[in-house]
């Protein structure tokens, strides 16, 4: 379907002054070249200047029949015929004919001229471009400047090369060297006169790189896009892909190119009549035309692979109102658009478009990231000629120019910015019916070309068409090749014409001329679907626009020939794009604010476009909210998208509050159109201003008519916290248990805290609840807290600066961790609370152990912690049993409670599996062991590294009285050989230099117990020292003895 709206794009028109009845008409590098109707000559009219004046005029060496502009490289192609034969040549410098200089030079492909233009002359050079076949159609690409040609059954690519003017004499100097001396001696003469001039000129030729061959198909129309090659037929399109490659590969659709080559031309007693045939993509290899590759460049290492992108034949079935004759296709067209953050090369375009068209329709593909049909286009008449531009498609009848819209900016748009199609960012589909703008009535139009802004129009009063007039003389016979010959020469006697310079409007006004006339369905019809059509099409218009400026700032800042302008021309062009786009932003977010309050009020399924079109627009949320009051037909209807967009606002965490007044009327909006959301509502940072009296009142309506839920009830305590009624807000805490409300935070966190679904890194703070809970209720706040965080819904980092905003440091977030420890089951985040922990508790031995203890922050608030060193031993397995000597070390009753419980639940920690102790030594060094708890946990440390030898001799230095605890819990297994190796040798050693010492005394008997069980008495006897001291071992070794024998 296509829609019709009656907006002109067209601002005016001028007549271009020929002289001659034009016969061939192009335009490119702002000028428009005019060839006369079977003449040999090419005018060269400005098209940048009012009037179009002439630039100037060159002879051509035979009769053109086609021609082709390349904008880069700035040269001319051309197909002429003379002498009934076809030559192809190129025509570059051709602006310097306008200094009425006549030199021109001609040359061969690869010759380079070793005259005038090595000496440092400037001058026009036509290049003949040598072809085994007669050309029938060629076609310049616009990115790199290479050129394409096809011939009757080939695809021939010239890739076009620069020589500046130093390659070109070294080149000359070795051609010379053959010659005679006298005629080097000269040359290099002439060459020294002129050596300084034009040392930066460079000379445009063409290589030919490589043979494409198609023997199933002549080509009537071809197009070449950075690697894309397109052949078109009278019912045929063919698209593939040519990349060069530095490995060796082949084309397997090139084997056996001719096996099923049938030539049904000579079976003349049938019309073979083709199917309608539509292949995309890799299924585009399906199709009956086969292709092969021939390399021929000589400079070009690599090879060239070939891939099939897409393939459409037409059946004669498939038109309609149309005759035999006039079933053929025509405007070919590969069309590159760039965007502002290229992921590649700057000459890589982001998307490349394919266009063709039959009499009555016209087909718009996108060949990159997937070949896919954008956009069919019905036609209302039959069409002769269309062009495809970044803004429009303009098309010609016999008597009319008509404008379409066009979806290359929408595609575009999404390679551009990854953010479109989200709750971000929104841009028009794709697939969004095209329109058709007010068309401009002509009388006989044949020809139409395009430049920029200046559509150009070749009319005659004749209406019969050389097309036509071939058509109507080449009647076809009963064969399946269509055929193709030379466009036939109109008389110029008795029939008028005129060339035409017709120019569009800028984009921004016919931008505003589709809102004015928007206007019309807006007052009448607010959620019409035509409405929401015309805003998303000015929507793309501008959209193209932003790409049209962004294109042109990156081709003017690697374009050479800019730096050389003066810096105030410079200065001026950069400010006028940038003027510009600073119009055609402020234009879109206007637009996105229509489209906005267009899905905000439509009830259907793209409703939700309305939150990234608000988003787009700029506008404030209070602002969005007078945009969609309720009209006075439905006073207290709001719109689905209006809601959809207000949620998601208020679910954002932003820095900006609304007023009272807003915050207060979103509470009306919500209460009247969906009360279940109150809860969220209120939740909102944004909502802060909101009356609490007048919104409790609200919500306590919704408990009467809801029921009684966790959310609600921690809402309205919230409000009662707000008013200073701490008695009913205890009252409504203390209404429900402690795991509900903490499932009542876990369904809205934002009871809690504000700023957290941002990621890590998010900036959160606590709410006005999370202070009042850190003073009466912090086991609360921390289970609630430890939810969260086990529901993904906070951070650990961003819990630590809850608490720390709270002042809670060394408190509730101690208390936080250890309860995390015992929740969480992520070994990375276990690892870090251990590390936390050992910490925290290591500092706080040392501050409650010195004087200057009230050096420990917060330590005017001190208090206990939720859970003892008993109670974390019982519930958290991270947390391990005492070991029994730690208590002989330290004794209870012996230090403060605080320090008791630090030390206990650091002994733990150390006792316990999970602990790294590698990872907690260097903290330990900043304790002392001169305190049997500061002992104790180095002690404990050498212990967990199996280093008992050296923990044996230091116990018994210090606390001798825990040796034997020590080794009943430590020596056991494969460890019970130090009781006789380490432990006995050390006892008797120290009881020799200290007789009267009972409590080492009483740990040697305890050993020689021991070690009387373990061993056996022939073993035991060797352990007896030769000291005089056996007596005292005897009965021992009796005891080793009997139980020897009894065993």
């Amino acid at each position: 379907m296509v829609h019709v709206y009656n907006c002109h794009p067209f601002a005016s028109q001028q007549i271009v002054q020929v002289e001659q009845e034009p016969g061939l008409v192009c335009c490119g590098g702002g000028a428009l070249f005019v060839v006369a109707t079977g003449g040999c000559k090419v005018e060269a009219y400005s098209l940048e200047q009012e009037g179009c004046p002439l630039i100037c005029r060159f002879a051509t060496m035979g009769t053109v029949r086609s021609i082709q502009h390349s904008k880069i490289g700035d040269y001319l192609v051309t197909i002429e015929e003379k002498n009934s034969a076809t030559y192809l040549r190129a025509y570059t410098n051709w602006r310097y004919q306008a200094e009425e200089k006549a030199r021109v030079g001609v040359r061969l492909l690869g010759h380079l001229l070793r005259g005038a233009s090595v000496r440092g002359g400037v001058q026009m050079e036509i290049i003949e471009i040598p072809l085994s076949e007669h050309p029938v159609a060629v076609a310049c690409c616009s990115v790199t400047g290479d050129l394409l040609v096809g011939c009757e059954n080939t695809l021939v690519l010239f890739t076009l090369r620069r020589q500046n003017q130093q390659n070109l004499q070294n080149q000359s100097q070795q051609n010379l060297q053959s010659t005679s001396p006298n005629t080097q001696q000269s040359s290099s003469q002439n060459q020294g006169q002129t050596s300084t001039s034009n040392q930066d000129f460079s000379i445009l030729d063409f290589e030919r790189s490589v043979i494409v061959h198609i023997p199933k198909m002549t080509p009537k129309q071809v197009a070449l896009c950075v690697g894309y090659v397109a052949v078109q037929t009278e019912l045929e399109a063919l698209v593939l892909k040519l990349d060069a490659s530095s490995e060796h590969k082949t084309l397997d659709s090139s084997t056996d190119t001719h096996k099923s080559a049938v030539h049904l031309e000579e079976q003349t007693d049938f019309l073979f009549v083709p199917r309608h045939q539509e292949l995309l993509g890799d299924r585009a290899k399906e199709c009956d035309i086969p292709v092969s590759i021939e390399k021929t460049g000589l400079e070009d290492k690599g090879q060239y692979t070939l891939s099939y992108v897409l393939f459409r034949r037409f059946s004669p079935e498939f038109f309609q109102g149309c005759s035999m004759e006039e079933m053929q296709l025509h405007s070919l067209q590969l069309y590159p658009l760039f965007t502002s953050n290229q992921s590649v090369s700057k000459e890589e375009p982001a998307c490349v478009f394919c266009f063709f068209s039959l009499p009555t329709a016209g087909y718009l593909y996108s060949l990159k990231g997937g070949v896919e049909l954008i956009s069919a286009y019905q036609y209302p008449e039959k069409v002769l000629e269309a062009v495809l531009t970044d803004h429009l498609l303009h098309v010609i009848t016999k008597s009319a120019l008509q404008c379409f819209t066009v979806r290359c900016a929408a595609l575009a748009t999404r390679i551009e910015d990854p953010y479109i199609d989200t709750t971000m960012k929104a841009c028009p589909p794709c697939s969004l019916e095209v329109c058709a703008l007010r068309m401009q009535l002509f009388i006989g139009l044949r020809s139409l070309c395009v430049y920029g802004r200046h559509v150009i129009l070749l009319s005659t009063a004749d209406t019969e068409t050389p097309e036509e007039t071939e058509r109507s003389t080449q009647r076809r016979g009963l064969s399946r090749k269509w055929t193709i010959s030379s466009p036939k020469e109109t008389s110029t006697a008795g029939h008028g014409w005129n060339l035409y310079v017709v120019d569009t409007v800028s984009p921004l006004t016919l931008y505003q001329e589709m809102v004015e006339y928007s206007q019309h369905y807006a007052q009448t019809n607010p959620q019409a679907q035509s409405l929401q059509h015309l805003l998303s099409e000015a929507h793309l218009l501008l959209r193209a626009s932003l790409l049209q400026i962004s294109e042109q700032q990156q081709n003017g800042e690697g374009n050479p020939m800019m730096s050389l302008e003066n810096t105030d021309r410079q200065c001026e062009r950069q400010t006028a794009v940038q003027t510009d786009r600073q119009e055609l932003e402020e234009a879109l977010r206007q637009n996105c604010a229509q489209l906005g309050d267009c899905f905000s009020r439509a009830h259907q399924k793209n409703c939700h476009l309305a939150l990234p079109y608000y988003r787009m627009s700029g506008l404030s949320v209070t602002e969005v909210m007078v945009r969609n009051r309720p009209l006075p037909s439905s006073p207290h209807s709001y719109g689905p998208g209006f809601l959809f967009y207000l949620k998601h606002y208020l679910l954002e965490e932003t820095e900006q509050s609304l007023s009272q007044e807003s915050a207060d009327e979103v509470i009306d909006i919500f209460s009247q159109s969906d009360p279940s959301e109150l809860i969220s509502v209120c939740a909102s940072p944004s909502m802060i201003n909101i009356s609490p009296a007048r919104t409790l009142q609200i919500l306590q309506r919704l408990e009467d008519t809801a029921g009684v839920s966790v959310p609600l009830t921690i809402t309205m305590a919230t409000l009662m916290l707000r008013m200073d009624d701490v008695p009913q807000y205890t009252q409504l805490i203390d209404r429900h248990a402690e795991m509900l409300l903490v499932y009542g935070f876990i369904e809205e966190p934002r009871l809690l805290l504000h700023g957290g679904g941002g990621g890590q890194h998010t900036h959160v703070r606590p709410t006005a609840l999370t202070q009042q809970l850190a003073k009466s209720h912090p086991g609360l706040l921390v289970a609630g807290m430890v939810a969260l965080h086990e529901n993904n819904k906070v951070q650990l980092e961003q819990a630590d600066h809850i608490f720390k905003e709270l002042g809670c440091e060394n408190c509730l977030q101690v208390d936080f961790w250890e309860a995390m420890l015992m929740a969480s089951s992520q070994e990375a985040i276990i690892q870090e609370l251990l590390f936390r922990l050992a910490s925290v508790y290591i500092d706080r031995l040392m501050y409650s152990n010195s004087d200057t203890h009230s050096n420990l922050p917060n330590t005017s608030t001190r208090r206990r912690s939720l859970k003892s060193a008993d109670d974390l031993i019982n519930s958290c397995s991270h947390y391990g049993a005492l070991y029994p000597w730690l208590t002989v070390l330290s004794p209870a009753h012996t230090t403060s409670f605080q320090h008791q419980e630090s030390l206990h639940k650091l002994q733990s920690l150390l006792c316990g599996p999970s602990l790294s102790i590698g990872s907690v030594l260097p903290l330990l060094e900043r304790l002392s062991e001169e305190t049997l708890w500061g002992f104790s946990l180095h002690l404990l440390c050498a212990t967990r590294r199996g280093q008992y030898g050296s923990s044996i001799e230091k116990l018994l230095d210090r606390c001798p009285q825990a040796i034997i605890a020590y080794a009943n819990h430590q020596l056991q297994d494969k460890n019970m050989v130090l009781w006789w190796q380490k432990l006995l040798p050390e006892l008797c050693k120290r009881t020799r230099a200290a007789v009267d010492n009972s409590i080492l005394l009483a740990a040697l008997k305890e050993t020689l117990v021991v070690v009387a069980m373990e061993m056996s008495p022939s073993e035991f006897l060797e352990l007896i020292p030769d000291d005089g001291t056996a007596a005292y071992f005897l009965p021992h070794l009796l005891t080793c003895s009997q139980r020897h024998l009894q065993a």
